[in-house]
């Protein structure tokens, strides 16, 4: 490890967690009745010939093998998108050392929209690395902005007051995207799912542009993940173990910010599923960020996908955006852990 830019010496190891492997298993199982549940079910049922035709005869042209395949890239996408914003949750929240911290809460998701609906306003993008690429900068502005605000004052960056800096700043941006959108119909028609995050509409070519960021996100946050367990005991303990306390956070930041934004780009402002991913897997494993990394991006991938079937069900024959899924099985999770005194801090 003394190769990484982030160690000076011998760095903090803690013991692999005795339930690790039950636990892999289970998420294993999960996810793989998750992909099934995703390409069967729906406003129109998928039977098993059915499915397989889709999947395995690319000459058979029928309307049930279309639905399946377009199924296959929605769940492909939702997939890598759970497993993004399962990451990038874990990630601020060991930065932050707030444990209720997530893209959404601190109000990055809503920075990337802005950023987004005002190149489409103003600068007529129209492909996915614009939206990319203008998604990052707004998700990594609003990052530094709303951890500047929170440390401001007395104590430091509290996890009350970064709550409390994102989710104003959230609301200061969101009255932005309305502002921007509201004049402008084409803008309105053409992003009014993508507002509260939706997978629907996922093809092999956003997949394809998605990839880079989503492999760069996770190996900066692998490669973090032994300091962050020493940084989770505090900046002098962490300095004492050789941790490069500032290089930690700028990689484990800019991992965070890459997957967060790049998400948000193409799914939309998907909310709850970093904090959602990671106190499950915190609840089960422990701290230790060596699996909770990992293991929140499964759970994450679990997540949306489990919330994009349930949108498919419940608003048949139409559907529900997952964002809207997502905000109603989150937003009352987010309120109980920020009544526990537990939240002070990690």
């Amino acid at each position: 490890m003394n190769s990484l830019p982030i160690f000076k010496k011998k760095d903090f190891s803690p013991h692999v967690p005795k339930n690790f492997v039950v636990v892999l298993v289970i998420c294993f199982i999960m996810l793989v009745l998750c992909v099934v549940g995703s390409l069967v079910l729906g406003s129109r049922p998928i039977r098993l010939d059915e499915l397989m035709n889709g999947l395995f005869h690319p000459s058979i042209d029928s309307y049930e093998a279309n639905v399946v395949r377009k199924r296959v890239s929605r769940t492909v996408f939702s997939l890598f998108c759970g497993a993004a914003l399962g990451i990038s949750g874990a990630l601020m929240q060991a930065v932050t050392r707030n444990p209720i911290a997530d893209p959404s809460i601190l109000g990055v998701n809503t920075g990337a929209s802005l950023f987004v609906v005002g190149g489409i306003a103003f600068l007529n993008i129209s492909t996915a690395n614009q939206y990319i690429l203008l998604a990052l900068a707004g998700a990594m502005l609003t990052a530094v902005f709303v951890f500047g605000i929170g440390s401001m004052g007395r104590g430091g960056a509290t996890p009350l007051k970064l709550v409390l800096a994102g989710a104003a700043t959230s609301a200061a941006l969101s009255s932005l995207v309305t502002a921007i959108m509201i004049p402008r119909s084409y803008v309105m028609d053409q992003f009014r799912f993508w507002q509260v995050g939706s997978v629907s509409s996922a093809n092999w070519s956003d997949i394809t542009t998605f990839l880079p960021f989503l492999i760069i996100g996770i190996l900066l946050g692998i490669i973090s993940t032994t300091a962050l367990n020493a940084l989770a005991l505090g900046d002098e303990v962490a300095t004492g173990l050789g941790v490069r306390t500032g290089m930690l956070r700028l990689i484990a930041a800019l991992a965070a910010v890459l997957l967060c934004g790049a998400t948000t780009a193409l799914a939309g402002p998907i909310g709850f599923i970093g904090l959602l991913a990671t106190h499950v897997m915190r609840l089960i494993m422990g701290p230790d960020m060596r699996f909770i990394i990992p293991m929140s991006a499964i759970s994450g991938a679990i997540i949306l996908t489990i919330s994009d079937v349930c949108g498919r069900l419940l608003g048949s024959p139409g559907e529900l955006e997952v964002g809207v899924v997502t905000a109603f099985i989150g937003a009352p999770i987010l309120i109980i852990l920020a009544r526990k005194a537990k939240v002070r801090s990690l």
